[in-house]
């Protein structure tokens, strides 16, 4: 049952993972502007991405239940505008940015630290040129700068691989009818986005592997549980959502602003609850046949 629910999301672990190593792999051989030009240019495809899921999205929506009705796009406004808010507002208050960005140092830490210190130890046995405070100093300070590398390249492959329409739809198809060949494509795009994302923002993208397990797998399980709970319209507005998130992704990526982007999380599971709240106040407005 796992497996039948999963499926797709564990094939996609293993690109993310695969594309992840290669990357990291050829980073060390890649000049800094290179790896800037690459960031970039994910950036860009991020923007994107984020216009054809938000924009293109509602447009989509309002062109297929809104005909005859002026107001309906705005509606649906009202409906993002609401859940982005009250996501992010929920999110910043149970500090989520801190909290995933401390996970992320905290697995840097741990595989990583402990390598540099083992590095370290054995170095100290042979005859040192130059120590002292600003050795250590200068060390710590690299060894901050590290680990803040990581947690942003842990949160920027996080959001870019789970939030977007096939991220979604695939484990909805994978969860409520055991066809994962949504998330196999998504695994294949996710596999080569991974490499270039690793070579520019390093080994904390490859730690966004847990994330993917996490994220995806609990939403095909949650479907397989809850198979068809959510009509069409709801799981689109969850869609343009995330399509923002990935506009602040992109945002964060081409260095305009660091918007936190983890506070904003819970904004995609609200669209449903929105949607709920306003057929019980006014039967129509929203779900049209």
């Amino acid at each position: 049952m796992i497996w039948e629910a999963t499926s797709g999301t564990i094939v996609n672990a293993v690109t993310v993972a695969v594309g992840s190593g290669i990357g990291l792999t050829f980073s060390t051989r890649i000049p800094e502007r290179y790896q800037r030009i690459i960031l970039d240019c994910l950036g860009l495809v991020t923007v994107t991405l984020g216009i054809d899921a938000a924009v293109l999205g509602m447009g989509q929506l309002v062109s297929r239940y809104g005909v005859g009705v002026p107001t309906y796009g705005a509606r649906l406004g009202m409906v993002m505008v609401g859940s982005l808010i009250v996501g992010s507002i929920l999110g910043t208050a149970l500090r989520l940015q801190e909290r995933i960005e401390g996970l992320g140092r905290a697995i840097h830490e741990r595989f990583f630290n402990r390598r540099r210190d083992g590095s370290a130890a054995r170095s100290s046995t042979t005859p040192s040129v130059a120590t002292g405070p600003g050795t250590d100093v200068a060390a710590e300070g690299s060894s901050d700068t590290s680990a803040a590398r990581f947690a942003e390249g842990f949160l920027s492959a996080s959001v870019i691989f789970c939030v977007g329409p096939l991220t979604l739809l695939g484990c909805l198809a994978n969860g409520a009818q055991g066809n994962p060949s949504l998330l196999y494509i998504k695994a294949f795009l996710d596999g080569f986005c991974s490499m270039a994302l690793a070579a520019s923002l390093g080994a904390g993208v490859a730690a966004s592997v847990v994330t993917v397990l996490v994220f995806q797998g609990g939403l095909s399980l949650l479907a397989r549980v809850t198979a068809g709970g959510l009509n069409e319209l709801s799981m689109q507005m969850m869609n343009v959502t995330g399509g923002v998130l990935l506009l602040a992704t992109a945002l964060m990526l081409l260095e305009i602003r660091r918007i936190p982007v983890a506070n904003m999380l819970p904004a995609i599971f609200l669209p449903p609850v929105v949607i709920a709240i306003v057929e019980r106040l006014g039967p129509g407005l929203l779900v049209r046949p």
